[in-house]
């Protein structure tokens, strides 16, 4: 299995636990269209339980890596002797199968646009394996019209094999920068990450984490925070049909007490699958996501606190998803 980044250690546990629970939002849409000229819409539009609404209309253009091109120059020279018994020399460049190799790739590029409801505008800018193969970098731009603030950022991926390292600098905020890495090898997975103030001149966060991973379970051991929050995840694919993970986390600034959520995902038919959690608090979450039609998705959603089954703490919501 490919190394994933250091965030993504326990990525199978948590999407099992946050993705697909429709009742954070009171309703969610979502409008997805691509153009044949490798352009992709995206609008979303989401209103909270109190009321509030929010969108986002974004615009990706992709051009797709070229590949690796050869061009094969042979290159003949003639001579001649002129009235001053010099020679002049012509030179022709004819594209042939022996000769002179030329040699051209274009990586792909990636540019995203989007603007939202709070009037804010951001770019970036991907391109991936331009330099060396499995290197990828970002551009990040962020405008805001009304404060005439801006942002710019830098990240770089560099992935391999047995390693997946990643760079992100602030270049206006400090600058900051923050660096992870993750190794593994045969399942097992180390790494760490630290964040760094270049006018402080010192690290300013520090993470670890360890996990095993393989195509049907993944287990890791996290502490964030300059680790003093610990979390241990597990995921399990028990088989097609039949999804179950865990999340236990401890605070150790804020006491002993223990946070624990159980989630399984049980997948119906093809077409729709249902979901379920519930926390140490005693809050449960349930959701159901079919695919009505090609390219229309419905998703519902609700979550109790069933130690307080007669008080207003409930929540439902809905989601539509139009992808064409």
């Amino acid at each position: 299995m490919a190394v994933p980044a250091f965030s993504d250690i326990a990525k199978a546990s948590n999407d099992l636990l946050n993705k697909d629970f429709y009742h954070l939002s009171a309703a969610a849409l979502e409008v997805k269209s691509n153009t044949p000229n490798n352009v992709a819409f995206k609008v979303t539009g989401k209103s909270t339980h109190e009321g509030a609404t929010s969108g986002l209309l974004e615009a990706k253009f992709t051009d797709k890596p070229s590949g690796r091109y050869f061009k094969k120059l042979r290159c003949h020279i003639r001579s001649s002797f002129s009235r001053s018994n010099n020679f002049d020399y012509m030179v022709f460049l004819e594209p042939q199968i022996a000769g002179l190799t030329m040699f051209y790739r274009r990586a792909g590029t990636t540019v995203t646009s989007s603007w939202n409801t709070v009037n804010a505008l951001d770019l970036k800018i991907e391109s991936s394996d331009a330099i060396t193969k499995g290197l990828k970098a970002e551009i990040l731009g962020n405008y805001l019209p009304t404060t005439q603030k801006t942002g710019a950022k830098l990240n770089v991926h560099f992935k391999q094999a047995n390693f997946h390292g990643r760079a992100f600098f602030d270049l206006l905020k400090g600058p900051t920068a923050n660096i992870d890495a993750v190794i593994g090898q045969d399942g097992f997975l180390v790494g760490g990450s630290a964040g760094y103030d270049v006018q402080k001149a010192a690290i300013t966060n520090y993470s670890a984490a360890i996990g095993y991973s393989t195509p049907l379970y993944t287990a890791s051991i996290t502490g964030v925070n300059n680790l003093s929050i610990f979390s241990a995840a597990y995921y399990h694919k028990v088989n097609s049909q039949v999804e179950a993970g865990a999340k236990a986390t401890w605070d150790s600034k804020s006491g002993s007490q223990v946070g624990l959520e159980v989630a399984s995902k049980y997948r119906l038919d093809p077409v729709s699958f249902a979901k379920v959690k519930i926390n140490d608090r005693g809050v449960a979450a349930v959701a159901y996501n079919v695919l009505l039609r090609p390219g229309v998705t419905l998703g519902l959603g609700a979550s109790f606190d069933t130690q307080k089954l007669d008080q207003a703490t409930h929540k439902i919501g809905t989601s539509f998803t139009f992808d064409s």
